[in-house]
Order: structure tokens, then C-alpha cells, then sequence
């Protein structure tokens, strides 16, 4: 077959869950926080994760960062078989293949918005140095200015793109946003969806936003809804 007929093969999903459960023991009550979910997401994709408080996007975000097991399913990130991970090599998953941005930005007060970025790749085993790819990475974010500022002088919203700057940082292959916008004003939310979107569309990182709000989940180019524990 000549070439350009040839049937291209399908690339594996960055993130793949199949049967995924978790239950939590409160007292004597298991608690079925996640039912079977089953999910995929393509590598360069921007999903959004929708449900309202309760509904289990929570727990799907940190067992998918590796920060709690699951009860029962399968969880592969980036060809990584999370079940068969040691502590030490699910550690190591956070360091290099999934970065994180929380709801509350967990800047450390004391350090300058370029220092809070930096201590992460020192963590990481990296070069502290940022590459001039990243340098054109916070250009987008639009904190190039304020990286000598000290979290108590940066608004909400530019502490958020701080956030977003040291989840991406060391180049994971995803980012795991939980709710990057339930702390600010409409204003700032709307920068700060901007842009992971830009950085979606000009960089190809695979981002999975988890959210509440469908004015915020509008800025992906997919979104899944899950409730009591289930993909609907």
C-alpha cells in the first residue's frame, strides 16, 4: 500500500479507566463515591470533568493523579499501569507525567511567584534554569512581569496563573486542574479559562479540568458529566 493510503494506527489514550471504582468506609457505611466509570481521553485533548458536590469528579481527579487507590478497576496514564506502581513510582509519576492546579493555589507566602515555580523542577530533579519554550509559556500566562512578586502582591487571579505556570512546569504529559476557578471573581475566571484553552490549542497539553460550573466546562472541547459516581 502506498503510503499515503496507508491506514495510520490509532494512538492510545493518554488517560484510559475501565471499571473504576471507590468505596469509602465512614463508620460502619461504605460510601460508593465512584460506580464503574469508564473513561478515555486523547492525548492533546482539553476535557472537562462536570458534576455537581458529591458526584465523584473529585475522587476520579486524585486517583487518576495517583494520590489515592482505587477500590477496583484499571487506571493506565501515559501507558503506566498505576496498580502495579510502588509509592515510590506513583511519587514519580507526580513529579514527571501529571502536574496539578488546585482550587486554592497553595503558593508558599514566603516565596517569589518565580521561586514557588522553580522549587517544583528542584523537586523534580530538573535544572532550574526555565528553557525559552517556557519563557514563551509565561508570556501566555501574562506573568512574565510579576514573577518577582511575592503571592500577597498578586491578585487571585495572576496567583492562579502562578498555579497553572508550576503545575506545567516540568512538562508533564497532563494537567489535572481541580475547580482552577472556584476561588475567583468572574472576571479573573474567565482569564484564567482563557488561558488554559490557549494553552491547550498552542502547546497540545493534555489538560482534564474538573468543574461544577458549565460556563467554565464550555472552554474545552469536550466535556463529561458524571453523577453518583457514574459517567452519564
Amino acid at each position: 500500500m502506498s503510503e499515503t493510503g496507508a491506514v495510520r494506527p490509532r494512538l492510545a489514550p493518554i488517560i484510559q479507566v475501565r471499571g473504576l471504582t471507590k468505596v469509602y468506609q465512614v463508620g460502619e457505611v461504605d460510601v460508593h463515591a465512584l460506580r464503574g466509570v469508564d473513561l478515555e481521553i486523547a492525548r492533546g485533548e482539553f476535557v472537562a470533568i462536570v458534576g455537581a458536590s458529591g458526584s465523584g469528579k473529585s475522587t476520579l481527579f486524585h486517583i487518576l493523579g495517583g494520590l489515592t487507590p482505587p477500590t477496583a478497576g484499571a487506571v493506565t496514564i501515559d501507558g503506566k499501569d498505576l496498580a502495579g506502581m510502588s509509592n515510590r513510582e506513583r511519587t514519580n509519576l507526580r513529579k514527571t507525567t501529571v502536574g496539578f492546579v488546585f482550587q486554592k493555589y497553595n503558593l508558599l507566602p514566603t516565596l517569589s511567584a518565580e521561586d514557588n515555580i522553580k522549587i517544583v523542577e528542584y523537586i523534580g530533579g530538573r535544572s532550574t534554569r526555565f528553557t525559552p519554550a517556557f519563557e514563551e509559556v509565561l508570556n501566555l500566562l501574562g506573568i512574565t512581569d510579576r514573577l518577582k512578586h511575592k503571592p500577597r502582591a498578586l491578585s487571585g487571579g495572576q496567583q492562579q496563573r502562578v498555579a497553572i505556570a508550576r503545575g506545567i512546569v516540568n512538562r508533564p504529559a497532563i494537567l489535572l486542574a481541580d475547580e482552577p476557578t472556584g476561588n475567583l471573581d468572574s472576571q479573573n475566571s474567565a482569564a484564567v479559562l482563557r488561558v488554559l484553552k490557549d494553552l491547550n490549542e498552542q502547546t497540545g497539553q493534555t489538560i482534564l479540568m474538573i468543574t461544577h460550573d458549565p460556563e467554565a466546562a464550555a472552554y474545552a472541547s469536550r466535556t463529561v458529566h458524571i453523577r453518583d459516581g457514574r459517567i452519564v
